[in-house]
């Protein structure tokens, strides 16, 4: 039986059931979580390059942020939390599903990394006092009840000169052809359902939390799927995915 983290104003406690039901697929490549795999090497490396330029250290070393924490909040079942550790972070990675964090311990367990996994909430840890280096806000704006008092409780686990990293969808027309309907609907990449295009957030509206809860913005980057390479790259073009980092 799954019982989630504890209940905070921006759990959506059906979102935390949809991707519990699934939490055992989280490492096929070629299961339901495929999208996203597909997806890990261009956001690993604007986020590789990003860290190294923001603290100042060579992206070409084996261990570049040996000596920094991060947080992966909404990690699921570890897709970037390994990769980071592997790159010298002190990592931990929450989830409000404790299948998805099952499906994690086990699988960093196999992979021989000290990796600490917690069924925990942003809200949680930040009435805990902790703080990381790195937060990573990646692929869970869109699944959470309050965005803005999210982002807030996301902040607050920043370090002074810490740097935050969200990745998200734009609400556009665009995005409801290709990231709702396309990919759910017409190429079966996701389960239908996985996305609420109505949760879908522009830039702007999500800068501006940032800066409400006292960050500054650094880059928004966009991401698109080359059809041509079958592949995702960087791009100018924010109208679907796109990243953003800010620093406190």
């Amino acid at each position: 039986m799954t019982s989630p983290a504890s209940p905070s104003p921006s759990i959506d406690p059906a979102e935390v059931a949809k991707f519990s039901a699934i939490a055992a697929e989280w490492w096929d490549p070629t299961g339901k979580f495929a999208p996203l795999h597909k997806f890990n090497p261009v956001r690993l490396s604007f986020l590789k390059g990003e860290m190294a330029a923001h603290f100042g250290r060579d992206p070409r070393s084996l261990r570049p942020f040996d000596g920094l924490t991060l947080l992966d909040i909404g990690c699921g079942g570890g897709l970037l939390s390994e990769p980071m550790a592997r790159l010298g972070f002190a990592v931990t990675g929450a989830d409000a599903s404790e299948r998805n964090i099952g499906t994690a311990k086990a699988h960093a367990a196999q992979s021989g990394l000290a990796i600490d996994y917690r069924a925990v909430t942003a809200e949680e840890l930040a009435a805990e006092g902790r703080d990381y280096d790195v937060v990573l806000n990646m692929e869970v704006v869109e699944h959470v009840a309050d965005v803005g008092g999210y982002m807030k409780a996301c902040a607050a686990l920043l370090r002074p000169c810490g740097l935050t990293a969200v990745a998200t969808m734009n609400k556009t027309l665009k995005s409801f052809a290709l990231a709702k309907i396309g990919a759910e609907y017409v190429l079966g990449w996701l389960p239908r359902g996985t996305h609420d295009w109505n949760r879908f957030i522009p830039p702007v509206e999500l800068r501006a939390m940032l800066e409400e809860a006292e960050l500054t913005i650094c880059k928004t980057q966009g991401v698109t799927f080359n059809l041509l390479t079958w592949d995702w790259v960087l791009s100018s073009d924010v109208n679907v995915n796109y990243m953003i980092t800010a620093r406190r």
